[in-house]
């Protein structure tokens, strides 16, 4: 950002009601301002967010409208999405002979046949706009106005679509900007929380089983009291990266310790956290927590009932962690007096024999909990007969999309094939939304389409399990920018052959069994 633009933002009645003083001189507001926002002009039609989609960033409007789709929402075609469907049977056949004996190629006309077009290979237009909104129920937000700043800071999918229905200016912020004007700022800060709790932590309480059958009146009083905590690294990826699982423990933000007093229920929203016991000089773990598990309710309700809350193991965030803290008092007040049964303790799972415990671990410190349909080999089955990617080459263009080479613990490998994770963090930050989670089952999946071979995905996996690769015409030959004169490139992965009859070509090739797709 320019000081010309920096000086001209600043005019903005929003950013000029920010206290700057409250910023530390380290963390100038200005330097959030010039390294962490940057302004966007944008046209009638442009879609800002799709919804579904994973973004690491938030929107202040400035000058002009959009409109927030509400229901129904858009397909995924005006998305610039794929919808996966199984093949007939009678389609299966025909690709037999229709395939290509070179591999990655594209019908590349099909690229401008979305009515989509592209703006500088960022922005995404609906055409037609009013007529496609037209029946649909919308929101208008204008000038003022911030939103997705839930889901960058949560590392949730976006709730809606929002589309520019004028020409508007905005400023994007990205979530490390977002952050520090939420901790400095008292007036961002209840803003942002307000917006939390006016659209979201309701649905969420009411998820939650220890919460579900209260009344209107008692839930509420459980949100007002509701506390917003975030954990570890949002782009935990990139120092994964670096250092690997390493002495992951040391690495691990302590978000509640063994033995100090507890006073509060933590619920996570978002992420993974690991529990842990000390066992002589080292740590053992015993279980992770995801998104819908809560930690320390056995010690909160043995308070309650005479003994003293002390926290009887360890919480980490593994990577990132974004929970909610319900105070001890509300649950004392409002929920304890309703309980039946006293809650389970984690301490529990230290009865198990500790042999149990190292593919657990292994597990956790390589992050791979974070897989839901990992590809695992058993290696006391597999011969190498490479069968298993001779039939992914084959369903996929010529290309297999996995290595199969990986990441072993005793006789089992997970081989470098997507995980279709839980906390997807490949798709932050995707300029087009062309990686994305598929409707049916939340696989994630590329659209080819839209994929424009930056490579984002590829450098945020941190499994690296997303590769990119040039494309060839129909008739074999390179496809190349008209401007540049360089390969045209695009992401690939394992889909778990989306479309074929069957499910994943690989587990059915392999002829030892050897192969599975587990949730790890």
């Amino acid at each position: 950002m320019s000081q010309a633009v920096l000086e001209r933002l600043k005019q903005n009645s929003v950013i000029a009601a920010i206290d700057s003083s409250a910023f530390p001189k380290t963390i100038p507001l200005d330097g959030i301002l010039a390294n962490d926002t940057r302004v966007l002009r944008l046209k009638a039609g442009e879609i800002v967010v799709r919804e579904g989609d994973y973004g690491n960033s938030a929107f202040l409007i400035m000058s002009g409208k959009v409109q927030v789709v509400i229901n129904p929402p858009l397909t995924a075609q005006q998305l610039g999405r794929q919808s996966a469907r199984p093949a007939s049977f009678g389609r299966a056949i025909a690709q037999l002979w229709r395939r290509s004996t070179t591999p990655e190629t594209r019908d590349i006309s099909r690229y401008g046949a979305l009515g989509l077009t592209s703006s500088d290979k960022k922005a995404i237009f609906l055409q037609d706009f009013p007529a496609v909104l037209k029946g649909r129920t919308t929101a208008d937000i204008g000038a003022g106005s911030l939103f997705g700043e839930l889901a960058a800071l949560g590392r949730t999918p976006r709730a809606a679509t929002v589309i520019c229905s004028e020409d508007a200016e905005m400023l994007e912020i990205r979530w490390q900007g977002l952050r520090e004007l939420r901790r400095f700022d008292a007036g961002w800060k209840r803003q942002i929380d307000a917006n939390y709790r006016n659209n979201a932590l309701k649905a969420h309480l009411q998820d939650t089983p220890l919460f579900a059958g209260l009344d209107p009146a008692t839930l509420q009083k459980v949100a007002d009291a509701t506390l917003f905590e975030t954990y570890g690294s949002f782009d935990w990826s990139s120092s994964f990266q670096r250092s690997g699982a390493a002495d992951s423990l040391r690495q691990e933000p302590v978000i509640a310790r063994e033995g100090e007093y507890a006073d509060g229920l933590l619920l996570i929203r978002a992420g993974f956290a690991r529990v842990s016991v000390k066992q002589g000089a080292a740590e053992r773990t015993l279980t992770y927590l995801s998104a819908g598990d809560d930690f320390g309710l056995s010690e909160l309700y043995g308070g309650w009932k005479g003994g003293a809350p002390i926290t009887e193991t360890t919480l980490r965030a593994i990577g990132y962690v974004d929970a909610l803290r319900v105070p001890s008092r509300i649950l004392e007040e409002l929920v304890f007096p309703k309980l039946t049964a006293p809650p389970k303790s984690f301490l529990a799972f230290a009865a198990r024999p500790l042999a149990e415990d190292s593919m657990r671990e292994w597990e956790i410190e390589e992050r791979l909990v974070n897989g839901t349909m990992a590809m695992l080999i058993d290696l006391d089955r597999c011969v190498r007969c490479d069968d298993c990617v001779r039939a992914c080459a084959s369903t996929h263009g010529g290309n297999p999309r996995f290595v199969r080479h990986g990441k072993t613990h005793d006789n089992w490998m997970v081989a470098n094939a997507c995980m279709h994770c839980a906390d997807p963090v490949c798709m932050i930050g995707c300029p087009t939304g062309a990686i994305h989670r598929s409707e049916a089952g939340g696989t994630v999946v590329i659209n080819d389409d839209t994929c424009i071979g930056c490579g984002t995905c590829a450098n945020s996996c941190p499994y690296n399990n997303i590769r990119l690769v040039e494309i060839r015409d129909l008739d074999g030959r390179p496809v190349q920018d008209e401007i540049t004169g360089t390969p045209i490139r695009k992401a690939t992965k394992c889909d778990l052959c989306a479309g074929t009859p069957g499910g994943p070509a690989c587990v059915r090739a392999c002829p030892h069994g050897a192969l599975s797709r587990v949730d790890l």
